[in-house]
């Protein structure tokens, strides 16, 4: 289909490469110096495992500007449709819109085409859009998602990471990003379990994310004061279902309790 332009395929990013090149970003114009000046807020951690029904992505809330907090209450998981998630880690401007574009060109593509994209060229076309972000990359604009879905084909959910040169490597288990990634990945390391179930899945989420938490100034965790609470999205065959703040207060409250039993205090 033509929209005016010389681009007829069914791909929303190379419409907005050829026919519409001005509305893309466009870091060159900037100097070195000019970047280094900027205030740029960074996401920090996210994670992705596979579960009994398919998989789990999460992210805390946090966002940076060198040691000042930049936000408390940035969102890093998105619903791409209605059976993949991405989880931003890295500058948090250009990782958002890429996040948003992404869900576009899905859109996108099944208006024009009548049938959705299969899961693995979803994450195909999240590292197209990676490798496109190179040069904002080499100027500090990094950005390294991780993408996850249901595999409405295979039946089972399935899971990415990715490099800042758009390399796309499927997890078998886990994976976990960010400046809180490592610690995240150890606790997931001891506690997953591809078969466990949702309530477990969420558990071990919240495990993750306060244990990258207790370690990492940049992770925000749960912030009770505040009721600020991780993001935390499932996705199965039926579909995405996001973790209400409720449900993750009263299993951080529990997981918190056990720990200080566990360590002698009186709770």
């Amino acid at each position: 289909m033509r929209f005016g332009g010389r681009y007829d395929g069914s791909s929303f990013s190379e419409l907005l490469e050829i026919d519409y090149n001005h509305l893309r970003p466009n870091v060159a114009r900037f100097t070195e110096s000019d970047l280094k000046a900027l205030s740029i807020p960074h996401g920090t951690t996210v994670l992705s495992f596979k579960f009994a029904d398919g998989v789990v992505m999460a992210g805390d809330r946090l966002a940076t500007e060198g040691h000042r907090v930049a936000s408390r209450d940035i969102q890093k998981v998105y619903a791409t449709d209605n059976h993949s998630l991405v989880a931003i880690a890295g500058a948090a401007g250009p990782a958002i819109e890429m996040a948003r574009i992404l869900r576009v060109e899905l859109e996108h593509y099944e208006k024009l085409e009548g049938e959705p994209l299969e899961l693995e060229g979803k994450a195909n076309k999240l590292s197209q859009m990676i490798r496109q972000n190179l040069p904002m990359a080499m100027q500090g604009l990094v950005v390294v998602p991780l993408f996850a879905g249901y595999d409405l084909r295979r039946h089972t959910g399935r899971l990415w990471k990715y490099d800042v040169t758009g390399g796309r490597y499927e997890e078998t288990d886990f994976e976990a990003t960010g400046s809180g990634g490592l610690y995240a990945g150890e606790s997931l390391k001891k506690s997953h379990d591809p078969d466990m179930s949702r309530s477990d899945a969420l558990r071990v989420s919240i495990e993750a994310l306060t244990d990258a938490a207790d370690e990492d100034r940049a992770t925000g965790g749960v912030d009770l004061e505040r009721s600020i609470y991780p993001v935390i999205s499932f996705c199965s065959q039926e579909g995405i279902d996001d973790a209400a703040g409720s449900e993750i207060d009263e299993v951080y409250r529990d997981i918190m309790a056990r720990r200080r039993r566990g360590s002698g205090e009186v709770s």
